[in-house]
């Protein structure tokens, strides 16, 4: 397993380059002081190439390459000293605060700036002369200075990776909520086609089945009135989304939404819908007669409700009351159809529960309520007043119950 450190480019090209530098310095005799301990000329090379080690190991080992730096420096000013190893120098103390810990950044430029004022005082002191605030001012030029430096370029950096991680969050977040939306936009788009088309749909399939099963001339003739205008219908229907759909002009502007003042021609299609299978459908409005209009996305929700309960009913009811009831109680308004529980005769249409699942979720999208389920019947062959009672279904009998409560105030309307 090879356990060698991968040195980075510029790391290497700088060492390099410091080291050649000073090289050629030296051979050209050029040094930075005399007088020294140890004035031979090759001793200066020594420090030197500590630092151009140094300068490898910049970024990978910052403090180890700015204490040892530091030992590196403190030795050349024993010798005749080389420029190349005081500018390798500054280059250090640059990386250690660009690369080195944020502990290490924050101590740095606190240390050399003591260290700048502690070496302009101690020279000041011995030489007394105020030649020696120079001394000073180079110690600040090289390792305070770059220190700063070090800080500005380090504060850039985390701002700049900061701007980066935001962007890159807001992305996200709005991908996240560009799926959210076509899901919802899918999701809204599915009830509506399923609320707006299954009705017409189930009582062509029932009364198409009705036609072929039984040979009967007037029979036939009932089922393909029945086939005919729900296949009109159906088809008015997908227009009006199609032209919810189409980004269009004024000529194509889409009807406006279903309400619950057209609950009487609803029913009244469920009827024809249902007479051959012995459903009588009716409405009891608990509302008073000045109840005014509710918010749209509330209409809507209750139309669909209400249309699709009685499209389960055609489906699946036996022969008997489907009694719709509208309730309005403070900010609440109580949605409910009730059909008989039981084996149906004749031709049924096949249910996917798609239905009760957009039911619960229109309720839901308005902080409403749904129920839905078998339960005894009770009184409810008196609760159906006069339409039910000759249709069959006694007191033993089951019911289906539908069941949604709805806030009617603007601001539970999700959708």
């Amino acid at each position: 397993m090879s356990t060698a450190i991968r040195l980075h480019r510029h790391d290497v090209a700088l060492g390099a380059s410091g080291l050649l530098g000073g090289l050629l310095l030296w051979l050209l005799g050029l040094h930075t002081q005399g007088g020294r301990p140890f004035a031979a000329p090759w001793v200066t090379l020594v420090p030197l190439t500590v630092m151009a080690a140094m300068e490898l190991l910049r970024r990978r080992a910052p403090r180890t390459a700015l204490a040892v730096g530091a030992l590196a420096l403190i030795a050349d000013q024993l010798t005749r000293g080389s420029l190349a190893t005081v500018l390798m120098f500054t280059d250090i103390v640059y990386a250690a605060v660009l690369y080195g810990t944020p502990a290490a950044a924050r101590r740095i430029p606190v240390a050399t700036l003591l260290i700048t004022v502690a070496v302009t005082i101690g020279f000041l002191g011995w030489f007394r002369r105020p030649e020696a605030l120079l001394i000073g001012v180079v110690a600040g030029l090289l390792s305070f200075l770059p220190a700063i430096a070090g800080v500005s370029v380090r504060n850039h950096r985390t701002a700049a990776d900061a701007a980066r991680l935001a962007a890159r969050q807001t992305a996200r977040l709005a991908e996240v909520d560009r799926t959210q939306a076509v899901v919802a936009e899918r999701a809204r788009m599915a009830r509506e086609l399923h609320d707006m088309v299954a009705n017409h749909l189930s009582a062509v399939a029932i009364h198409s089945t009705a036609a072929l099963s039984i040979d009967d001339p007037e029979t036939s003739r009932n089922a393909l009135k029945v086939i005919r205008e729900n296949s009109v219908e159906g088809l008015a229907e997908m227009r009006r989304l199609i032209g919810l759909l189409r980004e269009g002009g004024e000529d194509d502007a889409p009807a406006a939404a279903p309400t619950l003042a057209s609950l009487d021609a609803l029913v009244a299609q469920a009827n024809a819908n249902g007479a051959s299978s012995g459903l009588v459908c009716t409405v009891e409005d608990a509302r008073g007669p000045g109840a005014g209009a509710l918010p749209t996305p509330v209409e809507l929700a209750a139309y669909r409700i209400v249309q699709e309960s009685l499209t389960n009913a055609l489906k699946h009811a036996a022969p008997g009351p489907v009694v719709v009831r509208l309730g309005l109680a403070g900010e609440l308004l109580t949605v409910e159809v009730t059909s008989v529980l039981g084996r149906r005769p004749g031709p049924t249409a096949p249910g996917s529960g798609a239905g009760l699942v957009g039911m619960r979720e229109r309720a839901a999208l308005l902080g409403g309520t749904f129920h839905a389920g078998a339960e005894p019947s009770g009184d409810e062959g008196g609760s159906g007043g006069g339409s039910g009672s000759g249709s069959g279904g006694g007191g033993g009998d089951r019911i289906w119950r539908v069941r949604a409560e709805l806030p009617v105030t603007e601001r539970t309307v999700r959708e």
